[in-house]
């Protein structure tokens, strides 16, 4: 299946093309990125519009053949030199414009007031205009906004309002890069990656939802997540699988806001099968007796970091944990039925490891043994 790319990285695409315009003076009708993933984008830069202290361009945005909402949408970057009434600054000013969605309540990727452009784009963005920059000897200040026209209208199919974000879309991507997610395709990539490591004599495996906790994996276990199968949102259709192909035992590794799911027995986390994962939290604060004002606060939380916070504010976390894992290891024991072993870690990118059950750090030690 077809590859596609991400806002973030038609965001930065379009803004090193107007830099280029900007500080060059010549038109650019393609231009050459590279993603976190390593890949490289070279879109075509259509509904160019140049002044002599501004540059307007656009990229479509291609999901490839995953059914993203955003795909045929025209992301837009507006490069321009600070005028004297926005200030004395140095570099790169980065904001959102019209369509790009705006944070309104804590617990996001982005503080409240800015826009809904993700630390990753951020920094794809940033790092393409100053490459610009750097190889035309500019050493001024710039401004760059990402603007998409389509964005509030593309942003009432999300649930983008729901989590505070107002006026448009988010710009987002961790890897600059759109996997397909069909998900039989999906399905027979998780068989097959399966397939190949047990024929290579594996009978223990780690798996993981996606590429959340590259950076913890590595720096506390010292384990390359990417060598982990991806599972996706289909956690109990690849223990399933696990258990069909013969392996011994399976540890599985994922952010809070995926797995906190499996305490509640979902085995399917995309947010269109199930999304409660508030509600479960608050059930696991309930058990440990946290008191009802707390419980309210966290039900209005949007993300399940704000609602640890809370937890962690009033030093229950340990117990709070214990149960989360309790009844994550209840649903993916019953899950595998007796055919294999299976242990979890979850941690989040703000705190860390949050929790793992009693043998995890012992079965990945064994893998890391065998590699």
């Amino acid at each position: 299946m077809k590859y596609g790319f991400t806002t973030g990285s038609c965001s930065a695409a379009a803004a090193k093309a107007a830099a280029y315009m900007l500080l060059s003076g010549k038109e650019k009708r393609y231009i050459s990125i590279q993603t976190p993933k390593g890949l490289v984008f070279k879109p075509e830069i259509v509904d160019i519009k140049r002044s002599e202290r501004q540059v307007s361009c656009a990229v479509m945005k291609d999901g490839g053949d995953d059914p993203d909402v955003t795909t045929g949408a025209l992301i837009y970057a507006t490069v321009s030199f600070l005028t004297e009434t926005e200030g004395q600054h140095s570099g790169i000013v980065l904001d959102g414009g019209n369509g790009v969605g705006r944070v309104t309540k804590p617990g996001l990727d982005q503080p409240v007031g800015n826009a809904a452009i993700n630390s990753v784009p951020r920094q794809m963005i940033e790092k393409e205009v100053r490459e610009v920059m750097d190889v035309l000897d500019y050493k001024g200040a710039i401004k760059v906004v990402i603007s998409v026209p389509e964005g509030e209208k593309i942003a009432e199919k999300t649930f983008n309002s729901r989590l505070g974000i107002v006026g448009g879309i988010s710009i987002l991507g961790t890897s600059g890069v759109v996997e397909p997610m069909s998900m039989q395709a999906l399905l027979d990539t998780i068989q097959v990656e399966l397939k190949q490591k047990k024929a290579l004599g594996m009978d223990k495996i780690v798996i993981a939802p996606g590429n959340y906790g590259l950076d913890f994996m590595r720096e506390r276990y010292d384990y390359n997540l990417d060598l982990a199968v991806k599972c996706s949102n289909y956690i109990g259709q690849t223990l399933d699988a696990i258990g069909d192909l013969g392996f011994r035992k399976v540890l599985l590794c994922g952010h809070i806001g995926k797995l906190i799911k499996v305490s509640g027995g979902i085995m399917n986390t995309h947010s269109k099968e199930a999304d409660c994962r508030i509600e479960l939290m608050v059930n696991a604060g309930l058990k440990i007796g946290m008191k009802l004002e707390d419980l309210q606060k966290m039900q209005q939380c949007i993300s399940t970091d704000a609602a640890y916070e809370i937890v962690k504010e009033k030093g229950v976390e340990r117990e709070f944990m214990d149960v989360v894992m309790g009844k994550i290891q209840f649903y993916l024991e019953k899950r595998a039925m007796k055919r294999f072993d299976v242990e979890c870690i979850v941690f989040s990118n703000e705190f860390g490891l949050m929790g793992q059950t009693d043998g995890a750090e012992e079965l990945l030690y064994e893998i890391k043994q065998c590699r």
